[in-house]
């Protein structure tokens, strides 16, 4: 008998949440087929079967939180008889449609992964729907949640619309009750751990992005989309490395401060299933250009939920980027145990005085950055955002830092 138990799928992990198993008992299974999703702090992962056989027994029930190590799955390797009467059952039926091909129908493809976001999952689950049968209206193939609505109610005309579906089974997916756990749990508690651990505080400040913006229009017209974000963490890893107080982490049981080498930038994106910060490696190392497909490529694997666990690991700073969503402010918790996170809001075009005494109309932004006041002062805050604005508002500035 095989033990399939709860490994370390990512580094400094040591539990998990069961939240949907893929197989039962009795059923015959492959090597490499997904048995199990486990919830960790930072994603859904998979446990796939390390062999053929045939599952004996599940002791785990789904929503419990168990340690690494512990068995979710026995396995009976190969599988003696029952599988040799599952073939011979499969051949039997195989003879049977031959004989009568009207019989035949296109089988599920039982170990297809369809890809979906775990709340549409879970809304799949609840209303005992197999995901393998809802038709996605996304290119890509992705079922979404309106998707899985849709085939709930067995809708055939497109004149219904997706808000009526909704509301038609609102009922059924009692949207009353939200389960408090997975990553919207594991958010919870580190944000909680962060917020009673570290004395906030929060440094507002604003950037005037004019000749920025002139720069990327200008780069635009040349053929180089570039993203503002790309910048703005360009320049935050130049202001880093002249107050490497901001790129630290504090260690009191040895009562030292940590001042990180490596500048290893996460980026919060927002996803169905939570807050996800996948991060930019060695930001320090990479062009512009660079930081841009790279922000893109994480940003949307967050969101499909297909990143890989060492792309969420140690980071040393985090950017969160809310002015597209109309942020104007905030008081941003920092992601532990970093020493501070700065968050870009929204902006605004407002009269401004040029350095000819005009006014003009000029592009300002407001950053927020909350810092630990144990590891770095108030002033020094202001010299690190004063550094930053003096790079983006003068681009030229940023450019020679690269030389």
């Amino acid at each position: 008998m095989l033990e399939v138990k709860l490994h370390d799928i990512g580094e400094g992990m040591t539990e998990g949440e069961v939240i949907h198993y893929l197989v039962k008992v009795g059923d015959s299974v492959s090597t490499d087929q997904p048995l199990v999703e486990v919830q960790t702090d930072k994603m859904v992962a998979e446990l796939t079967s390390p062999c053929s056989g045939i599952v004996k027994k599940i002791p785990i029930e789904v929503g419990e939180t168990v340690q690494v190590g512990t068995s979710l799955l026995y396995i009976e390797v190969g599988g003696g008889t029952q599988l040799e009467q599952k073939s011979s059952i499969e051949t039997k039926q195989v003879s049977e449609k031959k004989a009568n091909p009207t019989l035949e129908k296109p089988p599920l493809n039982t170990f297809k992964r369809v890809l979906a976001a775990p709340y549409t999952r879970k809304i799949a689950r609840d209303n005992n729907i197999n995901l393998e049968e809802v038709q996605a209206s996304d290119p890509s193939g992705r079922v979404k949640e309106e998707d899985v609505f849709r085939f709930l109610k067995g809708l055939q005309s497109e004149k219904v619309s997706v808000k009526d579906v909704k509301q038609a089974v609102a009922v059924q997916v009692t949207p009353d009750e939200i389960p408090f756990r997975g990553i919207r749990k594991k958010i919870a508690e580190k944000m909680t751990k962060s917020l009673f651990t570290i004395p906030h505080v929060t440094h507002f400040d604003e950037v005037n992005m004019t000749k920025l913006f002139e720069m990327k229009e200008q780069l635009k017209t040349s053929g180089e989309s570039v993203s503002i974000s790309a910048f703005l963490i360009k320049a935050l890893v130049i202001s880093l490395k002249d107050f490497p107080i901001f790129n630290a982490e504090l260690d009191e049981e040895n009562s030292r401060i940590l001042l990180k080498k490596n500048y290893h930038i996460g980026i919060a994106t927002n996803t169905e299933s939570g807050l996800i910060v996948p991060v930019i490696h060695d930001a320090d190392k990479k062009s512009i250009k660079e930081i841009h497909h790279e922000a893109k490529d994480l940003t949307k694997r967050a969101i499909d939920g297909k990143l890989q666990p060492f792309e969420m690991q140690n980071s040393t700073f985090t950017v969160s980027n809310v002015g597209p969503l109309g942020s104007t402010g905030a008081t941003p918790i920092i992601n532990y145990p970093e020493t501070a996170l700065i968050a870009f809001h929204k902006t605004k075009k407002q009269p401004i005085v040029n350095e000819r005494d005009e006014i003009v109309i000029g592009h300002i932004m407001t950053l927020s950055m909350a810092f630990d006041h144990r590891v770095a002062d108030g002033a020094t805050a202001v010299k690190f955002t004063n550094r930053f604005a003096s790079l983006i508002e003068q681009p030229h500035k940023l450019m020679m830092e690269m030389i």
